[in-house]
């Protein structure tokens, strides 16, 4: 299949260029692109190719989508990772031989591909993720008895990096049968924290089915086999128990459940520091964002809540691009219930500034983009452009 070529890229590629500090002749010898490939580029004198996009992305250390006009869409090679994410789950069990690097190796591959899943770089993910995920296949069968626990746990959070991609892109199907090996692999990991992990992960399928209360209850089972000692990790992990089953009973309708769960997060954030643990943000400005969300949830007399949340407290950059990007999400809904729509395409626009591929992919992004062009038929072209951007018009 001939490579995609990608017009109209240059200007964005000489802005991150000068942000990174670099001039043309640092960008080619770090990407292993020709000087006068780049120079015709920045000048717009010619498009340019997915492995060079790639390589001049991994450079500049951003994803590939930051490179792009906002019209191009390097989602496609989100897309063409789903079979190679297929035949790995269809050979897990007794994977195909090849080649697997050793542990320290492998740690780093892993912890790549979770801040790829924290920053929101899903075509990062799609590129990396197929073989890692055989490769860790490979490793768990091949370990030492010492060994395996630690491969488990890789193979369960770079599933989890693999189900973000999926369940974001709407292949539910393949969400399902990654939280599937997941929970395979969690046995083998020996470690409680990795159950409260798929327990948490696995609450998407409940989101998917809308089987709200169902999975309200499977997360308080999740809670009462939750590890209880004061290590950070394991308060983390509660909390983050605590945090999705808010969430979940909002869209259940259940008010108090909600209530109580995010008391018990509150308590639990209170106690440790922000930061991310098991590959799930957990701490006070988390809980936080996850206030808002219930709010949404819930609706009526809850939104004046989380408008007036909102008003008092933004955010942080120290969080992960994909919560942050989802609290404008949320937000932005709520202004939108709330009869400011003006308000509410402005925390669009910042979700997508934060992280481009999970406000372009967000189902609710979409639907309030469609809502809000229909309800500002004559706006300016730049409502137009965003609903164009989002494909509003593909889930609206």
């Amino acid at each position: 299949m001939p490579s995609t070529v990608y017009q109209g890229a240059g200007p964005r590629i000489a802005y991150e260029r000068r942000i990174a500090g670099l001039t043309q002749v640092d960008l080619a010898r770090a990407a292993g692109v020709a000087l006068g490939t780049i120079r015709k580029v920045e000048r717009g004198e010619r498009g340019v190719s997915d492995a060079v996009l790639t390589a001049l992305a991994d450079a500049l250390d951003t994803d590939p989508s930051r490179l792009l006009p906002d019209r191009e869409r390097p989602d496609d090679r989100v897309h063409e990772a789903m079979p190679g994410l297929s035949a790995v789950l269809a050979a897990y069990e007794s994977p195909e031989d090849g080649p697997c690097r050793e542990l320290p190796a492998l740690r780093t591959a892993v912890a790549s591909v979770v801040a790829y899943r924290l920053s929101a770089q899903y075509a990062r993910i799609g590129r990396t993720v197929p073989g890692l995920l055989a490769e860790l296949c490979r490793a768990l069968r091949a370990a030492a008895p010492h060994d395996q626990p630690v491969m488990a746990r890789l193979l369960a959070d770079a599933c989890r990096a693999a189900d973000a991609v999926a369940f974001k892109y709407g292949a539910k199907d393949l969400s399902a049968r990654l939280i599937d090996l997941m929970r395979w692999a969690a046995p083998q990991a020996h470690n409680p924290l990795v159950d409260a992990t798929v327990a948490y992960v696995r609450t998407e399928v409940h989101f998917g089915a809308q089987t709200h209360a169902v999975g309200l209850r499977a997360l308080e089972q999740a809670l009462d086999r939750a590890p209880r000692h004061d290590a950070p990790e394991a308060l983390a992990a509660r909390g983050a128990l605590h945090m999705r089953a808010a969430v979940i009973a909002g869209r259940a309708g259940n008010g108090d459940a909600a209530a109580l769960h995010l008391d018990a997060a509150r308590a639990l954030g209170d106690r440790v520091r922000e930061d991310v643990y098991g590959g799930t943000a957990f701490g006070p400005d988390s809980v936080r964002i996850h206030e808002v969300s219930v709010a949404v949830s819930l609706g009526d007399d809850y939104l004046d809540r989380a408008l007036r949340l909102a008003r008092e407290w933004k955010p942080p950059w120290s969080l992960p691009a994909e919560r942050r990007s989802g609290f404008y999400i949320e937000l932005g809904r709520t202004q939108l219930w709330a009869g400011r729509p003006d308000a509410a395409f402005e925390s669009l626009k910042v979700a997508r500034r934060i992280a481009p591929q999970h406000a372009r992919e967000h189902q609710w992004v979409r639907e309030d983009a469609a809502t809000l062009r229909r309800l500002k038929r004559a706006d300016a072209e730049s409502l137009t452009s965003f609903a164009e951007w989002c494909h509003a018009g593909a889930s609206a």
